[in-house]
């Protein structure tokens, strides 16, 4: 991961990538308002947002790390420190 990758919400403001979820979707968060996790699917038109809970985002996250140390991605140091800046 080279960068990180920012999305503006209609409503919630800017968002900040919390990790890959697999199918096209990607894990968001709100920057500045409450703690809000958004599955996000983006399409040639725009992009899908579909709120979902903490956990839920929480459990992508998780596994998203758990592929990243079963194929020794060199990215995992970098997933790691977003993970507990996120949910710890």
């Amino acid at each position: 991961m080279s960068a990180e990758r920012y999305l503006n919400h209609p409503t919630f403001g800017m968002l900040y990538l919390v990790a890959p979820a697999g199918e096209g979707r990607d894990v968001y968060a709100t920057l500045y308002a409450q703690k809000m996790f958004f599955l996000v699917t983006l399409q040639p038109r725009g992009a899908q947002f579909e709120v979902i809970p903490y956990l839920d985002a929480r459990h992508h996250a998780g596994a998203h790390l758990s592929k990243c140390r079963r194929t020794g991605s060199p990215d995992l140091v970098r997933w790691q420190e977003l993970f507990h800046q996120t949910f710890i």
